[in-house]
């Protein structure tokens, strides 16, 4: 996982994306240029809200988790990564957690709020033409007919070609994809991304964010070299053969093994 040096920070960066939508005024005029609606207020649900089911499930870090005065609740992310199989997959589930977590036992299902989940795409996405992809639930033998279930989501990218969006929304793209800014509220994130790179304190915590992503990383490797001696133990290989093959020590394999009753 390459983790990148504080001053290299752009708005495609989550950690500056996320100061930036902090900004109230700027996530408010983000999310209507975004959806082109006008929205009366937004309340920040949680910066970067974590959701989970329960211990065991596999949890979500949200980027921008805000709702407005009617309830419709927006989560807007930055993708930097491209892999549209996962991507959509991801979508789904996003989903399914956010509606989990915003229905109490006892209410009815017509109380579920609407929800708009908007991924931001610094690559090409399905066609690669189109900057803009809306999906919404439409019956297959009657595209006129919708679902009407209040789910909306929605792909943007900053490499599209064709003339399909507002100009509001090209600068904006533009701006991500690392152009100058364009326009009013560009020019607004682009000050409040010179400021944050400014900011001792927020220099700070992404110093503290990045040793703790250092640290889950060795864990996760630790972990993963664990589960691989273990089952090389079990298929009875040598001491010898498990260190050629894992780079660990043979004091370490034994410890490994004792713990868990195996040597």
């Amino acid at each position: 996982m390459h983790i990148k040096p504080f001053e290299e920070l752009t708005i495609q960066d989550n950690f500056m994306f996320q100061k930036v939508m902090r900004n109230k005024r700027i996530c408010k005029a983000t999310i209507e240029r975004l959806l082109d609606i006008q929205i009366k207020d937004i309340t920040y649900l949680e910066e970067e809200k974590s959701l989970h089911m329960n211990p065991d499930s596999k949890g979500i870090r949200l980027d921008v988790y805000v709702n407005d005065v009617d309830g419709t609740v927006f989560n807007v992310e930055m993708q930097t990564t491209k892999n549209m199989e996962e991507l959509v997959k991801r979508v789904r589930y996003y989903q399914s957690i956010i509606d989990l977590h915003n229905i109490e036992k006892g209410q009815d299902y017509t109380e579920l709020n609407d929800t708009y989940i908007i991924f931001i795409c610094t690559f090409p996405v399905f066609t690669g033409e189109l900057h803009k992809y809306t999906f919404r639930n439409v019956c297959l033998e009657n595209y006129k007919i919708e679902l009407n279930d209040g789910t909306t989501k929605l792909f943007l990218s900053t490499k599209g070609t064709e003339d399909d969006i507002s100009k509001p929304l090209q600068y904006f793209l533009d701006y991500v994809d690392g152009k100058s800014p364009a326009d009013e509220l560009v020019t607004e994130m682009d000050s409040v991304v010179d400021k944050v790179r400014h900011s001792k304190e927020w220099r700070l915590e992404y110093m503290t964010l990045e040793m703790e992503l250092r640290r889950q990383r060795k864990e996760g490797n630790a972990e993963g070299k664990a589960e691989v001696v273990l089952g090389m133990l079990e298929d009875k290989l040598s001491l010898e053969m498990i260190a050629k093959y894992t780079k660990l020590t043979i004091e370490q394999i034994k410890e490994i093994g004792k713990a868990h009753s195996l040597i």
